[in-house]
């Protein structure tokens, strides 16, 4: 079935937000098995919105659209769709109980004396939608079925959105399909895409069903098999030849098979399995490396301490960067690395220490030394390795890469001394 995506809102147009929920909702689809080849943005008119939905109901099996279903005056998505598809708004008795509920709970923390009158319009629906209750706000989902045609209406908050399709969207789709869909997610970690496409190369040429697909993230590299059959049985027995050629050729490289699976959380159970503790000692980085570790549930049986060392005296006080380093060999520099991983352990007792120390930019950098020199240190089981590397792009991706690349270090240091020693 071919499906269209539809973001409204005049802000997503003038790129004052940034629009996640479209990429978000094309990685969904494609795991459903579903075929993408529209994604449109369109601003809050009636006029051109209307225009946007009847051309892709022409083209189209599936409308996914986000966005417009709050109660002010330019949220009209919902009543261009209802004129759309010749329905009338009615007033849906469970919507508005749940609107009333969730506002009156609103209300007293905020402490209004009474619900905005404009909150009611939400509780207007299409003539025969199918309402998603949303958990997390006031404007429910909708869906509207017509002639083969499947209409799907979701708000635009990600963080209203995003729950809302993975419970009743995505099933829904699910149903829609005639063909059972599987697939298994590998991620990577080590290597780049372009080595991750030359050995995958003939697999991927001669792709049929099941399917294989490459998708890029910073410092990883995902691979997604799908297969389809009638059965799940039937899909799974397809998969299942792929899948285990690719762990074969890529073995080393894997931390995850699972779909939410995360570099920093294969590397905790790693560390927690062999009961070792942590410390992350950072400098140009500030704290982010830390802070992907701590966004794992459990950090706190491993992480011991995230030290963030910026200036040179606080690199001496508390990681015991050798004043000498500095000055001969600056703040920058593979033997400040060395020192700051090696400080780690030894000032916190921890058994594992990462390190980052680079120039992140725009300004700081030397011919010697170029914006986005940066040199990560791992100290694990008294052994200390350090890398360089020499990232492109600004400050943000700088940063990003650098703590990308102390987690996969991190991850190769801690199987080469506790695992494979």
């Amino acid at each position: 079935m071919i499906v269209e995506l539809i973001s409204v809102g005049t802000e997503l147009l003038l790129g004052n937000i940034v629009n996640t929920n479209a990429a978000y909702l094309s990685e969904m689809c494609a795991r459903r098995g579903l075929s993408l080849y529209y994604q449109t943005v369109v601003g809050d008119n009636w006029e051109r919105m209307a225009e946007t939905i009847r051309t892709a109901l022409g083209r189209s099996d599936i409308l996914l659209i986000t966005g417009g279903l709050g109660p002010t005056e330019d949220d009209i998505t919902k009543e261009v769709v209802a004129q759309v598809m010749g329905r009338r708004l009615l007033e849906d008795k469970h919507t508005r109980e749940r609107i009333q509920a969730y506002m009156e709970a609103y209300a007293a923390s905020a402490g209004l004396k009474e619900i905005p009158e404009n909150n009611w319009k939400q509780a207007q629906i299409p003539e025969g939608a199918r309402v998603l209750d949303n958990e997390n706000g006031t404007a429910p989902g909708l869906i509207l079925d017509d002639g083969g045609k499947h209409v799907i209406l979701l708000p635009g908050p990600p963080e209203e959105m995003r729950p809302l399709f993975e419970e009743q969207v995505y099933p829904y789709l699910g149903e829609l399909s005639q063909e059972v869909i599987v697939s298994k997610m590998v991620k990577l970690c080590g290597i780049g895409e372009s080595s991750v496409a030359e050995m995958a190369a003939d697999l991927i040429a001669a792709q049929s069903n099941p399917t294989i697909a490459t998708y890029a993230k910073v410092g990883e590299v995902h691979l997604r098999i799908t297969a389809k059959a009638e059965t799940e049985q039937e899909a799974r027995k397809l998969l299942k030849p792929l899948v285990r050629e690719v762990k074969l050729r890529f073995g080393p490289y894997i931390y995850s098979t699972e779909e939410k699976g995360t570099l920093e959380g294969s590397i905790l159970d790693l560390l927690n399995d062999k009961g070792l503790t942590l410390v992350t000692a950072e400098s140009c980085t500030g704290g982010m490396l830390a802070s992907r570790i701590i966004n794992v549930p459990g950090a706190s049986e491993v992480l011991k301490a995230g030290l963030v060392t910026y200036s040179n005296r606080m690199k001496r006080k508390y990681l015991g960067v050798k004043k000498s380093t500095l000055k001969t060999d600056g703040a920058v520099s593979e033997k400040t690395a060395r020192e700051m991983a090696r400080g780690g352990c030894e000032q916190t007792e921890a058994d594992v220490c990462v390190a980052i120390t680079g120039i992140a930019g725009p300004d700081g950098g030397t011919e010697e030394k170029p914006v986005g020199l940066v040199y990560i240190g791992c100290c694990a089981a008294g052994k200390i390795k350090v890398k360089r590397f020499q990232f492109t792009g600004g400050r943000a991706k700088v940063r990003s890469q650098s703590v990308s690349a102390a987690l996969t270090l991190l991850r190769e240091c801690v199987l080469e001394q506790y695992y494979h020693s």
